[in-house]
């Protein structure tokens, strides 16, 4: 019987005992008689080390999606206590909301801003989020009730999930919407639980006959009655007084307007606004 290279050997034949089925090997004539040698079981060749395999780190991620941190509110930006001159905003990641009137341009100026900035920079306007919803859109014009509030909500706390979305992957971003200073904890209040106390409200306010002659150009429901857009300048003359930047761009075109909205930003860098 053979047996494989590399298995152990029978155990060897004890006095007393019969054989367990192994038989020991023929000698030759005359040899000695003893048990025949038995040779070495091979050995096999040495194997090359082989280093273990690195774990595989996990692929990365290529959309460019930062998970927000719970409760983590975008906060003011850092300034260097040794600077000596005003902060640029131009190069600074920020969180601005733009608060003005229907036809106040709040959306052109918004645009420009986004468009000009040496860092990344989107524009998120509450109207173009509100009007996603289309069948079933509560248009304001046909009556302010529970239906468009709610939606008005919805559209806000998309905004400001947004907002803070294209914060934590380092891009800025500007929000315009017409806050009413007579509702603190629906407008203003609303945008700071949802974007955070970091957000830097500017108010731009025009003049009536400006904001009424912009509003005669537009078209579809982004367009109001005279006495509408009367009624809502007027609620939104009680900013004066209330500490927020205001920058009347009556005569003011847009690329000025954004020039000076970087001014009022740098000082509201250095100096952050209580709202």
């Amino acid at each position: 019987m053979q047996h494989a290279v590399g298995s152990p050997l029978p155990p060897p034949h004890q006095p007393g005992q019969g054989p367990t089925g192994w038989q020991p090997a023929a000698h030759h004539p005359g040899a000695p008689q003893g048990p025949a040698p038995v040779p070495p079981p091979p050995v096999a060749p040495p194997q090359p080390s082989v280093p273990p395999l690195p774990s595989t780190p996990p692929p990365p991620d290529t959309t460019g999606h930062v998970p927000l941190p719970p409760g983590a509110p975008v906060g003011f930006p850092a300034v260097p206590p040794a600077a000596t001159s005003a902060p640029d905003p131009a190069g600074t990641t920020l969180a601005v909301l733009l608060i003005g009137p229907a036809g106040a341009g709040k959306t052109s100026v918004a645009k420009y801003w986004a468009d000009h900035r040496r860092v990344p920079t989107a524009h998120i306007s509450l109207d173009d989020v509100r009007e996603w919803v289309r069948a079933g859109f509560a248009d304001p014009q046909s009556g302010w009730n529970d239906n468009s509030e709610a939606q008005y909500r919805l559209a806000r706390r998309t905004c400001g999930f947004a907002a803070r979305n294209f914060l934590a992957n380092g891009i800025s971003c500007i929000l315009d919407d017409a806050v009413f200073p007579d509702r603190p904890v629906v407008g203003l209040g609303g945008w700071k639980r949802h974007v955070g106390p970091g957000l830097l409200p500017v108010v731009l306010l025009p003049g009536l006959d400006v904001v009424l002659e912009r509003n005669a150009e537009r078209t579809g429901n982004r367009r109001l009655t005279d006495e509408e857009v009367a009624r809502i300048h007027g609620r939104m003359a009680g900013w004066y007084g209330s500490g927020l930047p205001i920058i009347d761009n009556s005569q003011l075109d847009v690329p000025t307007t954004a020039h000076v909205l970087d001014e009022v930003l740098a000082r509201a860098i250095a100096s952050p606004p209580n709202w």
